[in-house]
């Protein structure tokens, strides 16, 4: 029997135009909880493998529509499809998604944020794990900020705009996820930019991001300053172009702040992000629109279709931004981290180029949504 399959990519472009669907995440409770597949209307149904296995017992059936497709979605693509062909066996129009939650946490989705005469900036979404990287475009000159590791979609977007990546940049040594910048600039020859302090004395080929705050960028002037925004990692930058947007990194998001805690230093690096916070960032005019490196609810969507909302809306629904003492930020910060992400230490040593891992095991590393925010608010 031969059931449907529907890939990452589509599912995501469904979801993108607003249809209807029905998954079944037939992962185990603890595993749904933690990570599973979203949208606006996107309806969940987590029932466990093991309970489509019992020869006599359907009590299943009664969960489930018989009205409308349905989509099987597990790990990796293997149960979904034992479970999708049992349905069809019962009469259901069912299909599993291709790769499961690995195959979703591979998609990326390009959203232009602003367009103008000579330049524009896209934001490139990786939807099934929160991490957002940016494609700024200028004349032929191409800059990239927070590259994941999948390096083509980066390639193919640039070639696509007719221009070549002359930069790539790390805005912090990021620990969630396997960062594709220093493989970008290998690739296509650009020059790799993260601060100094980041790297621990790692002997990545980089320039210092200390050595070049400011950048006039491709053919017409735009200022891309790197301003120093420590806290969430000791040599954290956020990137201001323009004037009028704010690569924040993973310094300030949306709903929420860079967690301080990663380092083993919560208490010494959370001051740091206090006067990030309220100092360097304080001095920004609420029209700035912040644009994240990670994010962690739909509720972060702005209307133009990608993550990101102004300052002025930040300091209005962010109750950390609105902390009225240095005293209580602290306690609040740096008890607030919650769970360490998921192979922290393997994926900082990658990051630092002391240590290579096979696909197979990047795969691995980076499953499950990122952990890189202290502080939530939902908007």
């Amino acid at each position: 029997m031969t059931v449907g399959i529907v890939t990452p990519k589509e599912l995501y472009d469904r979801i993108a135009r607003r249809e209807e669907l029905f998954l079944l995440d037939v992962r185990l409770y603890d595993d749904f909880e933690r990570w599973h597949v979203e949208g606006e209307r996107v309806t969940t149904l987590n029932i466990p493998y093991v309970d489509f296995l019992a020869e006599e017992d359907f009590s299943w059936k009664k969960h489930l529509p018989t009205d409308r497709p349905l989509l099987v979605n597990c790990a990796r693509g293997r149960s979904a499809k034992i479970v999708a062909e049992i349905l069809e066996r019962h009469g259901y129009d069912a299909a599993y998604l291709e790769n499961g939650m690995i195959g979703w946490s591979e998609v990326y989705a390009p959203v232009t944020v602003v367009e103008e005469d000579e330049w524009k900036l896209i934001q490139l979404n990786r939807v099934g794990k929160g991490c957002l990287s940016y494609l700024l475009f200028s004349g032929t000159t191409a800059l990239v900020v927070d590259a994941g590791r999948h390096v083509e979609e980066y390639l193919e977007l640039a070639s696509q705009h007719g221009a070549a990546i002359e930069h790539v940049i790390d805005t912090h040594l990021h620990a969630d996820h396997i960062s594709g910048g220093v493989e970008l600039a290998s690739r296509t020859g650009a020059s790799y930019y993260i601060s100094q302090s980041e790297l621990q004395g790692a002997l990545i080929p980089h320039t210092p991001l200390e050595q070049h705050r400011t950048w006039q960028f491709g053919a017409i002037s735009v200022q891309v300053l790197a301003v120093p925004t420590p806290g969430h990692t000791p040599g954290s930058v956020s990137l201001l172009l323009n004037d009028r947007f704010l690569l924040t990194g993973d310094t300030v998001f949306v709903g929420g702040i860079g967690r301080p805690d990663l380092g083993g230093k919560s208490r010494e690096w959370a001051q740091l992000l206090y006067e990030t916070v309220f100092t360097t960032i304080a001095a920004l005019p609420d029209d700035v629109l912040v644009l994240p490196a990670h994010y962690a609810s739909r509720d972060e969507y702005h209307a133009g279709g990608f993550i990101g909302a102004t300052l002025g809306t930040i300091r209005a629904t962010n109750e950390v931004l609105r902390l009225d003492s240095r005293e209580t930020f602290l306690e609040q910060i740096a008890a607030a981290g919650g769970s360490t992400p998921p192979n922290y230490q393997e994926i900082t040593e990658i990051n630092r180029g002391v240590k290579q891992v096979p696909v197979a095991r990047a795969l691995e590393l980076e499953s499950g949504p990122n952990r890189c925010a202290a502080k939530h608010t939902h908007l």
